[in-house]
């Protein structure tokens, strides 16, 4: 009797298929060089470049915008060393 040949493909999980546009710029501004900055709150969000310390404030992100986009684990918190500041990092996703 044969075996079956098992698939060694894990199933790839497509988290970006339902983004809105403005998570999608945020997403590819933070894989580009940028981080984003927070208050405590999570709220008063500012993109900083990390080569040249430029910063732009994103007119369409806000409060939700993060914590949607840390619900479902593709930015995560890195460490500051402003008190009051919190840092968010994109996460590595296979493509």
């Amino acid at each position: 009797m044969p075996t079956k040949k098992r698939s060694l493909k894990k199933p790839n999980p497509k988290p970006l298929a339902n983004l809105t546009e403005t998570e999608q710029d945020l997403l590819w501004h933070l894989e580009h060089g940028y981080q984003l900055e927070t208050d405590s709150l999570g709220s008063d969000p500012v993109l900083r470049r990390l080569t040249d310390n430029e910063t732009v404030r994103p007119a369409s992100v806000n409060r939700t915008t993060v914590e949607a986009l840390a619900e479902r684990g593709l930015i995560t918190q890195a460490k500051s060393r402003v008190p009051l500041k919190v840092v968010w990092r994109a996460r590595a996703i296979s493509r």
